[in-house]
């Protein structure tokens, strides 16, 4: 059976000042993991109107080469190691779709997240079927738990436990239960499914892929929070014109083979 999980990741910010964070997060992720071949290729960003709404519509390409974990790597053809990302940012509500053009039907990992201004508290934050609720894993990610980093992982300049806002005197969030009390505060609802059919790989993949998308919602969100006086007063305007730049960039980093990764500037 398709493992389906939910995620719920309180964030010390309001649901408007999410949207600047994330999309300010995202091209600064896409710059720090692109070099030497690999990384992220922004084929389109453009607005979209359709069925699914009005948004931004994102497609790119993602060149995974040595990122894959060292288990997988013997068993996954090179050629694999290529993953599209489509992805609808209708704000509040996104949904991004993750395929593979060499398994074609057999991989697919979809991301459905609604923001919310409440403290992880909605039940049925996406309007899941009752079968969706009944396979549902409801999980908390507390961005501050430094419990849950590997010493591998861990940066000082990304501890929310530390880290405190110039701009906004915002954090440290260093408290037990802060996200009871904190103000602002919002969460992310991200309900993911992923499905990997592979003869003989697929029990260990897929929970793999959960355990990697956890693994990404919690650095994610480490940063965003310790960037806060990075994107904060930041408008809409500026945000697509440093994704266009971002994009321009992305395309000389991954051309400098042997490049490792570099501060975002």
């Amino acid at each position: 059976m398709t493992i389906v999980k939910e995620y719920r990741i309180r964030n010390n910010c309001t649901v408007e000042e999410y949207r600047i964070a994330q999309l300010y997060a995202v091209a600064k992720m896409s710059m720090n993991e692109t070099g030497g071949g690999e990384g992220v290729e922004v084929l389109k960003n453009e607005p979209y109107d359709s069925e699914m709404g009005k948004g931004q519509y994102t497609y790119k390409i993602y060149h995974l080469g040595s990122r894959i974990p060292a288990l997988l790597r013997p068993l996954i053809p090179k050629d694999a190691l290529i993953l599209h990302e489509e992805a609808w940012n209708g704000y509040p509500h996104c949904k991004t779709v993750v395929t593979s053009p060499y398994m074609k039907e057999n991989m697919r990992v979809v991301t459905e997240t609604m923001h919310l201004a409440d403290r992880g508290t909605t039940e049925n934050a996406l309007n899941l079927s009752l079968d969706q609720l009944a396979q549902r894993q409801v999980e908390y990610i507390d961005v501050a738990d430094n419990s849950t980093i590997s010493k591998a992982a861990y940066k000082p300049s990304e501890d929310p436990f530390t880290y405190k806002s110039k701009k906004t005197g915002r954090g440290p969030l260093n408290k037990s239960g802060w996200e009871a009390d904190c103000e602002p505060v919002m969460t992310c609802y991200k309900v993911v499914t992923g499905e990997f059919k592979w003869w003989g790989i697929t029990s260990t993949v897929e929970p793999l892929i959960q355990s990697n998308m956890r693994n990404v919602f919690t650095m994610f969100h480490r940063q965003l929070f310790c960037d806060t006086d990075e994107w904060y007063g930041m408008t809409i305007e500026d945000v697509r014109a440093l994704e266009e730049e971002t994009a321009k960039k992305l395309v000389e980093k991954r051309q400098q083979e042997g490049s490792s990764k570099t501060d975002f500037n």
